[in-house]
């Protein structure tokens, strides 16, 4: 929690511009965006017509997004134990927000976007994976994880890793690398990440 509270206290609103790459929901629909920082992606949410929860673990994040988005619902939680009943929401945003925990924290908050979501309903997922330029570089936490400078951990997926997480008895649907390049000062980098839109399988349609 420390590292991302100080980030924002000390830098403001980390992430700006338009939020992209995001799947487009119904309106009225219940989303749940987990690690939503100063509001960039519920500002989108909000202007489409989604009944959009926030949550992030740093209360300085929260500030931003409150005075950003205020018409969205904004709470601190930790993504390990999601304050919210069961079946709570239609869909949940995990953007960039589990490859900052541990192995065993991922798993138990991968277990709790699959509980507060209804049967059927979606989870969007992103991740770097370990074909990203920067897997390496850091301090190592463990393993294919780093931690940077500003004390924030970061881990590098493999494809079988996320299909761990997010295993097929309990949820349809395809993971996918996308990859581009970043160019630096005429040098180009590799960026990669994994990402996924998954269905939370009900029980009854196996039946």
């Amino acid at each position: 929690m420390e590292p991302w509270e100080n980030n924002y206290r000390q830098r403001g609103a980390l992430w700006q511009g338009a939020a992209t790459g995001i799947p487009s929901f119904s309106p009225g629909t219940r989303v749940l965006e987990t690690g939503c920082g100063n509001g960039k992606t519920l500002s989108t949410l909000c202007r489409d017509g989604c009944d959009a929860t926030g949550c992030d673990i740093a209360t300085s994040a929260l500030g931003l997004a409150r005075a950003a988005v205020p018409a969205a619902c904004l709470v601190q939680a930790d993504v390990r134990s999601l304050p919210f009943s069961d079946a709570a929401f239609d869909a949940v945003l995990a953007v960039h927000i589990i490859g900052a925990l541990g192995e065993e924290d991922r798993c138990r908050a991968a277990a709790e976007f699959g509980r507060v979501l209804v049967p059927g309903g979606t989870l969007f997922f992103r991740e770097f994976s370990v074909s990203d330029f920067r897997c390496g570089k850091g301090r190592p936490a463990e393993k294919n994880s780093f931690l940077r400078g500003d004390g924030v951990q970061t881990h590098y997926f493999t494809h079988p890793e996320v299909r761990s997480l997010f295993p097929e008895e309990i949820w349809e649907g395809d993971i996918q690398a996308d990859r581009w390049e970043m160019r630096v000062r005429g040098v180009s980098y590799p960026r990669e990440v994994f990402s996924g839109l998954f269905r939370k399988i009900n029980a009854e349609d196996d039946y």
